[in-house]
Formats: C-alpha cells, structure tokens, sequence
C-alpha cells in the first residue's frame, strides 16, 4: 500500500475516533446535562471557533483553491478546451450554492412543518417575568438567530436539534472529500488539521444541543455515530475516485475539489466567521484567535 493512501486511510480512521471522542463527551459528563453553559464556557467554545475559522480560512485561500485552480486549467489545457467563460471559478461557485441550497430547503422544511413549538423564538426574553414572540431573540451574550444552524446551543427543540444534525452532516461529507481528493501526504494532513480543529468543536456543540433538547440516549448515540461517519465517508469516495484511475479520472477529480473547494467558503465566511464575529462580547480576543488559526496554518503551508 503506498504511503499516500495509508496517509488518506489514518486521517479517516483519526477523524472517526476523535469526532466519536469530542461527541461523547457532553453526553456522559455530568456538568454538561445539568446546566445550559456558563458564560466560560460559551467563550471557550467560541474561541475555539474562531481558531477553527482561521485555520479554514487559511486552508481555502492558501492551498484548496491555489490547488484546484492549477488542477482544473491543467485538465482544459490537455483537452484543449478554450472558453472566456471563467468555468473554474464556476464549478466552485457550483459547490458554494449546493450547500447553500439543501440547507436552504432543510430550513424551508422546518418552517412549514413546525408546530407552534417550533416558531416560539429560540431564547425567550424572560425579563420582567414575561416573554416577548420575536422572530429573532436577542441575548447580551449570545446571538442566537432562529436561521442560523451551525452551533445554536440554545434551541432546544429535538426537531430542530435533527435539522443541525442534517446539515452539518452534508457539510462534513465534502470536508472528507477534500481529504480524499489529495495528491501529496502533505495536503492530506494539513486539510485533515483543519477539519479535525473545526469537526471536533462542531460535534462537541452539537453533542452539548443534543443534551440540552432531551434526545433519547439511543438516538442521540444514532446522531453522533452517524455524523462521525460522515467525514470518512467523503475520503472513501475521494480515494475511490483517484484509485480507480479513470480516463477522465483526473477531470472528474479536479471537479470534485471545486466542489470541495466551494463548500470549504461557504463554511468559513457564512457558518464560522460570521456566528462568531456577529455575537457580542471579545472582539479583539476573537479576531486575535481568527488570526492565530490563520497563522499556524500559513505557517504550516510556507513551511511544506
């Protein structure tokens, strides 16, 4: 076996174990199920966010694009495809809006399903001993937009808990294929970091939202092995795409990292920077942790 795919097959076994790891965790702490989070603990979790969004933001600009963009003009070159259509950056503005539309539907079906339980806000404003029916609750530590799903601790509905499940399960699928799609060790372990940074917060959020909306123990169990699975997933089909060495297997793979690549800018400037950035509180110390994430990855790409 070449070192490149036991390479691709260790990040997918590290993935699997450190995503079940951080998913259980809140499930069996017993701090996690007596309480809604301190205001440390939140600012914990969003740091770690923020250095996570760094880390992806860096892996986007400095190596997934770079990288697709010469694989792709590499491809039209040898079949002599010429076009001004900028067809690249179309395949990873392609792989931006299919994310973008399943979560969009996703939401659209929890709207029309959802009984009155699931159009009360998510956090009701008990001031004054009464609660205000606003379409976006307001916190002074928290924001906590009803349309936003990537770590919303504090709906705690069980419907709603399965539609972040579901979304972040598609997001996670194309991080794997990222992984997957890699030609050299180097990239695999560098986008790997990435995810294992971003994963390992995501489901230990999503774990904490699974405690909070009283899930029943199997199903919670059920979410967080199959969100777990999603990732290796997406590197078994990335390996099986370069193993098999198709005609057009080259093509289909730079395609594939558009893809790839257009999902991992979705991720970072409308799931991770914005929910960060846009809540109150730290500021200075957030964009400091953007920045740090960022850096060691720069650091690690100048250096590979």
């Amino acid at each position: 076996m070449e070192y490149l795919l036991q390479v691709k097959i260790g990040a997918l076994i590290g993935l699997l174990l450190l995503t079940l790891l951080f998913g259980f965790i809140p499930a069996r702490v017993k701090w996690f199920r007596d309480t809604n989070g301190t205001e440390q603990h939140r600012t914990a979790l969003s740091l770690i966010s923020c250095f996570a969004g760094g880390v992806f933001l860096a892996a986007c600009l400095l190596d997934i694009i770079p990288d697709y963009l010469s694989d792709i003009s590499a491809e039209l070159d040898v079949r002599k495809v010429e076009t001004s259509f900028p067809f690249p950056e179309f395949i990873m503005a392609a792989g931006f809006f299919m994310v973008l539309i399943l979560e969009r539907i996703v939401l659209n079906c929890q709207e029309i399903r959802g009984t009155q339980q699931e159009t009360t806000p998510l956090i009701q404003d008990n001031r004054n001993g009464h609660g205000h029916g606003h379409g976006h609750a307001t916190s002074p530590d928290l924001e906590s937009s009803g349309q936003h799903v990537h770590v919303d601790l504090q709906a705690h509905s069980p419907f709603r808990s399965f539609i972040l499940f579901l979304s972040l399960s598609l997001h996670s699928i194309f991080e794997g294929l990222a992984i997957g799609l890699q030609s050299t060790d180097s990239k695999v372990l560098e986008i790997c970091i990435a995810i294992l940074v971003h994963k390992s917060i995501i489901v230990f959020s999503l774990s904490v939202k699974l405690v909070q909306s009283a899930v029943r123990p199997l199903w919670m169990a059920a979410y967080i092995v199959v969100f777990a699975l999603m990732s290796p997933i997406g590197i078994a089909i990335g390996i099986g795409v370069m193993e098999a060495q198709l005609a057009s297997g080259a093509l289909i793979q730079a395609i594939l990292e558009g893809l790839a690549a257009g999902t991992f800018v979705y991720i970072t400037f409308l799931e991770i920077l914005p929910h960060e950035l846009n809540s109150p509180g730290k500021q200075l110390v957030k964009v400091i942790f953007i920045l740090l994430g960022f850096s060691v990855m720069a650091g690690l790409t100048f250096v590979g």
